[in-house]
């Protein structure tokens, strides 16, 4: 094999390891052609990108843990404290089941997450209840994160998305957000801007998502080789958050290292999409 192709099996290997936990047999998703979405799906585009979805996945998760009742479930039923790596790859594995695995694959996932969620409630230190299949909270979770993914694709892979295809991808993903229960459910971006909007007198920073925020940005790296490209993916994404989820979390858009920080995590996609001739599973 060529250097070039050595590089290539390496980065793949990397990135696998990442994203499926090998030591439970856990194997990266085929693509199937009888998929919850077709291959020419704009949540194929989105979904297949590994830098923008990890980009989009700290920024989602920073978002959706300033709702009280969201950060409630996670913080009192998982061991997100000890295991923020194991979270973040489970759902980057969920949304890989859920976009490319054969559709049998998808649903039975689906199902598998709808039936934690309603072992998930509980009161939050103010007396209020949640639970995890509220349809609202459920809805919450969605529309962040769905812009958020969104947002990575077309910073850091299709900057000139239309506005028709950035509609067709809040249409598509809108079946699995229904099939776990949330409601509403945006099918246009414009709807979807209009339900954050909504949400936004409900969510809260507090000691709380201070301690969260903590975990996600302070994780430490895997190994030392890769606490740069960690520092860089961190800043990538509080870079990406919405100026006003930014300013909820006390933090600073990196307006003098902006330049570098976009360019270098351009550089990070475009050498990934090389190492998988286009996209990942």
């Amino acid at each position: 094999m060529n250097p070039a192709g050595l590089v290539r099996k390496a980065l793949v290997q990397r990135v696998r390891a990442r994203f499926n936990d090998l030591d439970r047999g856990e194997r990266p998703v085929d693509r199937s052609t009888n998929a919850l979405f077709a291959p020419d799906s704009v949540a194929w585009r989105v979904h297949g990108d590994v830098t923008s979805m990890m980009v989009g996945g700290i920024a989602a998760l920073l978002v959706e843990m300033l709702h009280p009742l969201a950060l409630g479930g996670v913080w009192d039923h998982s061991n997100v404290a000890a295991d923020m790596p194991g979270r973040l790859r489970r759902t980057a594995r969920f949304i890989a089941l859920t976009t490319f695995g054969e559709r049998s694959a998808a649903t039975a996932a689906i199902a598998r997450v709808a039936s934690i969620h309603k072992q998930v409630q509980g009161t939050l230190p103010d007396g209020r209840a949640y639970r995890a299949d509220d349809p609202a909270l459920l809805a919450w979770i969605h529309v962040a994160g769905s812009l958020s993914f969104l947002d990575g694709w077309i910073r850091y892979g299709e900057p000139d998305l239309s506005l028709a295809d950035q509609d067709r991808y809040f249409a598509e993903v809108a079946q699995i957000a229904r099939l776990l229960g949330a409601d509403p459910v945006p099918e246009t971006r414009a709807h979807a801007e209009a339900l954050v909007a909504r949400f936004r007198p409900e969510l809260v920073a507090d000691d709380r998502t201070a301690a969260f925020r903590r975990l996600i940005l302070d994780a430490p790296a895997p190994s030392l080789a890769e606490a740069p490209l960690q520092r860089l993916l961190m800043a990538a994404a509080v870079d990406l958050m919405p100026d006003w989820a930014r300013s909820m979390h006390s933090l600073r858009a990196p307006l003098l290292m902006r330049p570098a920080v976009r360019g270098a995590t351009r550089g990070m996609a475009g050498t990934l999409r090389w190492a998988f001739g286009g996209g990942v599973r």
